[in-house]
């Protein structure tokens, strides 16, 4: 004779487990994020640094400390430890995370007359943009950008930036930089605000673009019923400029 309690224990075991499902699904992703993968790298930035140098020191520095008086007037190129990237926030069972994809393979030229910034530009090889992450990694690099066709990003200025009066070494100052951002073969105008500073070596010029995905045509790079993005994101850059 089967045991009237047979039917219920199966009924519990059943409640459990999918009791057991949900839980997963909510402390799956907060797990993965918060002790796994981690916190994203922070947003690049300028970090203001003294504009003399230490005792006993020299400086290479092509400016002085007397903003107003320096000689930046020439042709400058993009050095190593530049950084191009983005940042994208998603969504993945209900937990919030920023995605960030950084290149170091960036190069670029800066022209400046007197203190007008004359031309500049940057172009970053879209296959070498990694995350911490190989599979969003080759979303990224086949289903979104598509960089077999489309293997570079490239910004270039438009309008002439005036820097005068300019700021002493070691200082961040503000401007606004407009031109064209080209994104997986659309060129589109933009506008942002730039930040720079004259330091020992050279200039270090940070920006971040706000990128609307469908106004360079770049699928949103949501995964349905996995992963959700909202549908902008940034394109964000930290360039050291040397003398040519």
């Amino acid at each position: 004779m089967v045991s009237p309690r047979g039917p219920w224990r199966w009924l519990r075991w059943v409640i459990a487990a999918v009791v057991v499902i949900a839980v997963l699904a909510v402390a799956g992703p907060y797990v993965f994020f918060h002790f796994i993968e981690g916190n994203g790298p922070a947003p690049l930035s300028l970090k203001a640094s003294p504009s003399t140098s230490a005792p006993g020191s020299q400086s290479a520095s092509p400016v002085s400390s007397q903003g107003s008086s320096a000689p930046v007037a020439g042709t400058w190129a993009v050095g190593s430890g530049s950084r191009v990237g983005y940042r994208v926030n998603e969504i993945l069972g209900g937990q919030s995370h920023t995605a960030v994809g950084r290149s170091s393979s960036v190069t670029g030229q800066m022209v400046i007359n007197a203190t007008t910034v004359k031309t500049a530009g940057f172009t970053v090889k879209m296959a070498t943009i990694h995350t911490d992450s190989a599979q969003r990694d080759s979303q990224f690099d086949g289903r979104i950008m598509d960089v077999a066709s489309y293997p570079d990003g490239t910004f270039t200025l438009t309008k002439p930036i005036a820097l005068a009066p300019l700021p002493a070494a070691g200082t961040i100052k503000t401007y606004s930089a407009t031109g064209h951002l080209t994104l997986h073969g659309q060129t589109r105008s933009v506008t942002f605000p730039v930040k720079t500073e004259l330091t020992a070596g050279g200039i270090e010029v940070q920006g971040s673009i706000p990128v609307l995905f469908s106004r360079w045509d770049i699928p949103n790079p949501s995964f349905t019923g996995f992963v959700t993005t909202q549908n902008h994101g940034i394109m964000e850059f930290l360039l050291d400029f040397r003398p040519a």
